[in-house]
């Protein structure tokens, strides 16, 4: 189970500047004032809000913002109208994509997400394009400098309903279903370990490889528009990222 994670491929990270800081600072409280309306502001009843706020904290978010958020979220629940959609398409050379939107202006996010498609080279499809592609799963990200042992970590992740495990020098992946996502984090974290991050997310039954430099460039810049774009949550692809060097 060690090897080179693909959480990095379908999960882009970005440089913690002060502007990436306030579109996550944004996206979480948009994504709060959802989660809150269907299941209340009190985390200990809300599983979702506490994934959230483990999410939250995970992005550098100070609790005292975090609590400014929540009162925000709990206050504006009346009035929230904030949407879900999902859109499917296809980037460079056949990349699979799939867009995770809230949005209080359906006509606004949809002409947007299909500008960047058209743009960079892709192709906006229907809903069940590429989805079919993907599976939903939970993902649980532990930071470590190489201290832990693998076959603890594993036993530990497996006994609290961990599915799958990648080990490698910075970092360990562990996969789960998605509805066992907030007892394996919450359980790892008693355990002492550092909790990265833990989300769900569609995770690509296979990955593809680009080699034209044109198709590279286009696809990197797909993503980033669509990761800018205030209405999206989230971005999942398979396409295999070369590392940065």
């Amino acid at each position: 189970m060690s090897g080179h994670s693909k959480w990095n491929n379908i999960k882009r990270k970005k440089e913690a500047t002060d502007a990436v800081k306030a579109k996550i600072f944004t996206k979480i409280g948009r994504e709060m004032m959802v989660v809150i309306k269907e299941g209340g502001p009190d985390p200990n009843n809300n599983s979702k809000l506490r994934d959230l706020i483990a999410k939250a904290k995970a992005n550098n978010v100070p609790n005292d913002n975090i609590d400014r958020l929540i009162k925000k979220a709990a206050g504006d629940s009346d009035k929230n109208n904030y949407e879900s959609l999902t859109y499917e398409g296809y980037g460079p050379s056949g990349v699979a994509v799939i867009v995770e939107c809230l949005t209080d202006n359906k006509n606004r996010t949809a002409g947007n997400i299909r500008h960047y498609f058209d743009k960079f080279g892709g192709n906006l499809g229907t809903n069940g394009c590429v989805s079919y592609l993907f599976t939903k799963k939970g993902v649980v990200i532990i930071e470590h400098d190489g201290e832990l042992d693998e076959d603890t970590v594993l036993e530990d992740a497996m006994e609290l309903g961990g599915d799958d495990m990648t080990y490698s020098e910075d970092s360990i992946e562990i996969v789960c279903q998605p509805e066992a996502l907030s007892e394996l984090r919450e359980g790892l974290t008693a355990k002492g370990y550092l909790i990265a991050s833990a989300e769900e997310a569609e995770i690509p039954a296979n990955y593809v490889t680009l080699t034209d430099e044109e198709a590279l460039r286009k696809m990197g810049l797909l993503l980033e528009h669509l990761e800018d774009d205030d209405d999206v949550q989230n971005v999942w692809h398979n396409w295999d990222e070369p590392d940065e060097e």
